[in-house]
């Protein structure tokens, strides 16, 4: 007791990292394979190698369950808290120390670059093939909007450009192989794109270098203050045909096309609450989107999801979800679009929060993980039981997705009250390696085989 007094803090860390302790031996339960509502689960049941088939048909019906707000603690890690992976893995800390590290993306020449978005700034590490630690750091450019997506245009080994969305922009950096350092100002790309609500915008170039897409998440959760549009329903309706499949803010809760430099803006899909993590599938070059769900429906509505989007589909959002189920909360408002509703194909448990999608091109993990994509779950708030805060492996198949996908990253929940980390951003290293970020103690994890 006396010690206690003494030394507070020690104690509570102390104290966590027992309860993170007992936390991961109860999580160490043979991997299972769950489907349906058994799916559903919560964090106690992760455990890498454990699978998840979701199906349409599982969900519940609205308020099944009553919403729940449940939002997680952040702490220190506990000392002895490493993040859990698959037998024959083996993950290391990358880097610490950093302010709310984001998505990730490998430059051709290796270095990883970060999105520091509470402040403002792109990072830059440079590590040798094989090595555990970077042994070059540096802030590549900062005084940015809540950065976060990163692309390098053109494709290549040469770019000649480092594109960044900020939350109400587009730039790009002048960039030659090698920069640790912004070379240039930023030039502006895309002047204005909608603020507030979903704050985060990811970008990604399609195979031929021809259209740059933008993910715009929504303003709100269900639509909430979209009011009419002026001249009437039916006169939105003829004049903009996309546009009235997803409300009145134009530009939101979709996925945008612009030329390189910035011209010819247009819509690509819509319906998709928010679609944070972007990427283009390198079999296929079909773009993805790792997609926030709305809330209030209850612990197990609406399931999040990753899915490939077609160009011109709509995806529900706020009038239905996943197919035709009818939001409760905007009931008979558009039976037109009932059946114009594109269903996604991986469906995560509800609430999970999916940010940073990847897909794994490397050449050191086992075969079959060629062409999966790996998901990282930042967690739940409005859940009762806590769910997320993990790495996802997106199971493919011919380069077509199972609907299943598998825990790869976990342990990073200390108890039903506490987390130490929130997975953000995931990226293939140069030498093959999985780069995961999150931003609850601003650290960067590498997993290899």
């Amino acid at each position: 007791m006396t010690g206690m007094a003494r030394m507070p803090g020690r104690s509570i860390a102390v104290g966590l990292s027992a309860i993170w302790l007992v936390g991961a031996l109860a999580g160490a339960a043979s991997a299972q394979e769950l489907r349906g509502k058994d799916a559903f689960g919560n964090w106690q049941a992760d455990k890498p190698g454990t699978s998840r088939l979701i199906r349409p048909e599982d969900l519940p019906l609205p308020g099944a369950t009553p919403s729940s707000a449940n939002v997680s603690r952040v702490v220190r890690r506990p000392a002895e808290a490493i993040p859990q992976v698959p037998d024959g893995f083996k993950v290391e800390l990358f880097a610490d120390g950093l302010s709310g590290p984001r998505i990730i993306r490998v430059a051709p020449n290796g270095d990883v670059f970060v999105a520091e978005t509470r402040a403002g700034r792109i990072h830059v590490f440079r590590a040798p093939d094989g090595a555990a630690k970077p042994s070059e750091n540096q802030v590549y450019a900062g005084g940015l909007r809540q950065p976060f997506g990163i692309a390098f245009f053109p494709a290549g080994d040469d770019p000649q450009w480092v594109y960044v969305a900020n939350t109400d922009s587009v730039v790009r950096f002048p960039y030659h192989s090698g920069d640790l350092k912004a070379s240039g100002a930023p030039e502006t790309v895309v002047a204005r794109l909608p603020t507030g609500g979903h704050s985060t915008r990811d970008l990604a170039f399609t195979p031929d270098g021809k259209r740059m897409l933008v993910s715009i998440g929504s303003d709100s959760n269900v639509g909430e203050g979209m009011g009419r549009p002026p001249g009437g329903l039916e006169a939105w309706i003829r004049e903009h045909p996309l546009g009235a499949a997803w409300g009145y803010d134009a530009g939101r809760a979709a996925v945008l096309a612009f030329d390189p430099d910035g011209k010819n803006q247009a819509i690509f899909a819509t319906g998709i609450r928010n679609c944070v993590g972007l990427a283009i599938q390198p079999q296929t070059g079909t773009p993805w989107c790792s997609t926030n769900e709305r809330d209030g429906l209850g612990d197990n509505l609406v399931p999040d999801y990753v899915t490939r989007v077609r160009e011109g589909a709509f995806y529900g959002w706020p009038w239905y979800y996943i197919g035709d189920h009818e939001d409760p909360r905007l009931r008979g408002a558009r039976p037109d679009l009932k059946d114009k509703i594109t269903v996604p194909d991986v469906l995560l448990q509800a609430h999970s929060a999916s940010l940073g999608l990847a897909f794994y091109q490397g050449s050191s993990f086992p075969a079959e993980y060629q062409g999966d994509a790996f998901a990282a779950e930042h967690g739940s708030w409005n859940r009762s039981t806590r769910t997320g805060y993990k790495v996802i492996r997106i199971r493919l198949k011919d380069g077509v997705p199972t609907g299943e996908y598998q825990d790869f990253v976990t342990g990073f929940v200390v108890n039903d009250d506490n987390v130490w980390g929130r997975p953000v951003g995931v990226a293939v290293a140069h030498d093959g390696a999985l780069l995961v970020s999150e931003d609850g103690n601003g650290t960067i994890w590498r997993v290899t085989h």
